[in-house]
């Protein structure tokens, strides 16, 4: 499985929403507090975009030299239709600073320096330690997991639901209760799908070996079908 640390830079590095939250700062309206873009620099730092006139902004300005504390919290919802649907959170906590000269013109990036970060997710809830955020690197998947998943569930949805049948004793026992396979996350390890109906429950599907890429990624989906399909 994915460790924890790898967990958060996914979804850091994705496409997920995420609010900047500064104790202290009243009266900001949630969305004035969602950063236009964020990347994260050599040393993990997280570098946010945000409209010179935010609330984030202007505390950052006044705090000057003084520690601005902060917390980057980022939601990781599912790109396809399913019950619960928001697959996790992660927040990075840390302080907050102005960077000098790297803006675009009509943007301000702030610098968050990561203290200390956490995730809770379909895995489970786990701290990472500073260093740790560090060294891990996202998962290979996560810029085209969106569209894969959108994918799979519109043009392969009959071949997701054969999975149920690797299921054995597990899928006996929810005989006639989960009606419909929607395929809810995936990353180099293997694939989750969500079996709904009177029952709501997960399923993870290893793959032989983790994938690299895309066409890893095709040949070890086709072994999964294969699989299903004997």
């Amino acid at each position: 499985m994915p460790s924890a640390a790898e967990r958060t830079r996914t979804l850091v590095q994705g496409t997920c929403s995420s609010v900047l939250i500064i104790p202290g700062l009243d009266g900001a309206l949630p969305y004035q507090l969602m950063p236009d873009s964020r990347h994260i620099g050599p040393d993990a730092e997280v570098f946010l975009v945000f409209p010179p006139d935010s609330p984030a902004v202007r505390a950052a300005t006044h705090a000057q030299d003084d520690e601005l504390n902060a917390v980057l919290e980022v939601t990781d919802v599912a790109p396809v239709s399913v019950p619960h649907r928001i697959r996790g959170r992660a927040w990075l906590s840390g302080w907050l600073t102005l960077e000098q000269g790297r803006a675009e013109p009509g943007r301000t990036v702030l610098r968050l320096e990561v203290g200390e970060a956490c995730v809770d997710d379909l895995w489970g809830a786990e701290s990472v330690e500073p260093e740790e955020f560090v060294s891990a690197s996202p998962d290979p998947l996560v810029e085209h997991e969106a569209e894969l998943l959108q994918h799979l569930h519109s043009a392969h949805s009959a071949e997701v639901q054969t999975l149920r049948g690797l299921l054995g004793e597990r899928a006996d026992g929810s005989s006639g209760t989960a009606t419909v396979a929607v395929p809810v996350a995936l990353d180099r390890f293997g694939l989750r799908v969500r079996f709904t109906g009177v029952q709501c429950f997960d399923a993870r599907f290893d793959f032989p070996e983790p994938v690299k890429d895309v066409n890893e990624l095709r040949r070890a989906m086709h072994a999964l079908f294969d699989a299903a399909a004997r």
